[in-house]
């Protein structure tokens, strides 16, 4: 067994790739535009905006950090270097905890997708779209276990397809609101802060979800070509450009093309519906249901990716890939995905998970955040743009992401507690302040 990554395997343009495919802009928009119209209303496109600053915030500090300590653990490893091996820990446990909940909000979607191209009628059934799901996240899997390559390659054809049927369904719906006349004219008030009272931070735990996964890069940043000066972190932070500009563009396609009620409750795929009703028909809609799938793996395997990168322990000898930590992974999702089959509903699941998810990035981008303000903490006596944009920013957006997290915690229902503060506080069970070398070694014994 060999306890090293296959180094040179990403290019910057694969690592680009791969942050894109982390943030899933076609699966955000599909699934959760619709919860952030609900929540925020008519001013979603300022709440898409307003909250990328603390997020690119974060992604400067994973840039600057990578740069001086460049590591598959990425935020666990730097936390653990710098703050120690307690909130290190919690770190990492909080990114798995976060991954460990989406393969259940990834895998959801992808069979109601799937049966959107046969039997629309079906795509309500949670039992069925879970079963489906299960069956997608057990391909994606095999897929990973057999090695980083072959994953970019995949990640490259199928986020490619996906961006140009989002950007093709995007340029329909304007062209069809400009000739047919928009059922809501564009405002420049959608761009304000007229938030209604009590859903300004609940729109920020929306946003923080469909900007997380685009720090995957920086897992991945052993593998990654060095040709080009830090392209994981760069990668990760041009990443969430296409992002925004795909979120803002869909968001405000809904609000022209549909009622604010109407389009805030298109949670099964948003885009589907932005797709018909601009005149796509038939075809339009098949489009949208591909869009979805290839959008909910891409980011399944780079979910899945960020959690075996950040706890593996051994790498198999032939593919160079964390296989143990995939049988982990896989056996702990089917299981989760077989629970979430008892939810009462399929809008159910994907809200619960939205909130439980964002709570544990917040914790975890946060620490990145101030671990790279403390890093460069003295580079004001060499560079005051250097202090500025490595130190200043980051723990700004740390401190702001903190606060959102711990203020949304008297905001949350019951399940989302047990799943969102009762996942990460479990993690005490596990702690272990001596580290977990004997039992990587045990194991390498017994191969």
């Amino acid at each position: 067994m060999s306890t090293t990554l296959k180094s040179n395997s990403l290019t910057f343009f694969e690592s680009i790739i791969m942050g894109i495919a982390g943030s899933a802009p076609g699966f955000s928009i599909a699934v959760a535009i619709a919860g952030l119209l609900a929540t925020a209303g008519a001013v979603s496109p300022n709440a898409l905006l307003v909250f990328a600053v603390p997020m690119l915030g974060i992604a400067v500090a994973y840039k600057g950090l990578n740069v001086k300590m460049t590591n598959a653990g990425a935020a666990y490893e730097w936390t653990k270097s710098v703050f120690g091996g307690f909130f290190g820990y919690f770190s990492g446990w909080a990114l798995l905890i976060a991954a460990m909940v989406f393969m259940v909000t990834g895998s959801v979607p992808l069979g109601t997708a799937t049966i959107d191209l046969f039997d629309p009628s079906l795509a309500s059934n949670v039992v069925l779209t879970t079963f489906i799901g299960a069956l997608w996240f057990v391909a994606i899997g095999a897929v990973l276990i057999a090695g980083i390559e072959l994953t970019s390659k995949i990640q490259v054809v199928m986020s490619s397809i996906e961006l140009l049927i989002l950007f093709g369904i995007s340029i329909a719906a304007f062209l069809h609101t400009s000739a047919s006349g928009a059922v809501t004219h564009f405002s420049w008030s959608w761009f304000g802060f007229n938030y209604a009272p009590g859903t300004f931070a609940a729109s920020s735990l929306v946003v923080v979800f469909l900007y997380w996964g685009w720090d995957v890069t920086c897992n991945l940043a052993e593998e990654t070509k060095i040709d080009t000066p830090n392209a994981a972190g760069q990668g990760g932070f041009l990443s969430i450009f296409v992002t925004i500009a795909s979120f803002v563009a869909f968001t405000l396609a809904a609000l022209m093309m549909f009622t604010l009620a109407k389009s805030s409750s298109y949670s099964d795929n948003l885009i589907y519906h932005v797709a018909v009703a601009a005149g796509l028909g038939k075809a339009g809609g098949y489009a949208a249901s591909l869009a979805l799938i290839l959008s909910s793996v891409a980011t399944l395997e780079t979910t899945m990716l960020q959690f075996s990168r950040t706890l593996f322990a051994l790498v198999h000898a032939k593919t160079v890939t964390p296989v143990r930590t995939m049988y982990l992974l896989m056996a702990i999702g089917l299981v989760m995905i077989f629970v979430s089959s008892f939810m009462p509903s399929i809008a159910t699941i994907l809200g619960d998970s939205v909130s439980a998810i964002a709570v544990q990035v917040c914790y975890y981008y946060g620490l990145a955040g101030l671990v790279c303000a403390w890093v460069y903490r003295d580079s004001y006596k060499t560079s005051l743009w250097t202090f500025i944009h490595y130190a200043v920013y980051p723990f700004l957006s740390a401190l702001a992401l903190i606060i959102l997290g711990l203020y949304a915690l008297s905001t949350f229902n019951m399940t989302v507690k047990i799943v969102g503060i009762g996942g990460l506080l479990i993690g005490i069970i596990f702690y272990r302040p001596s580290g977990y070398g004997t039992l990587v070694a045990d194991i390498m014994a017994e191969e």
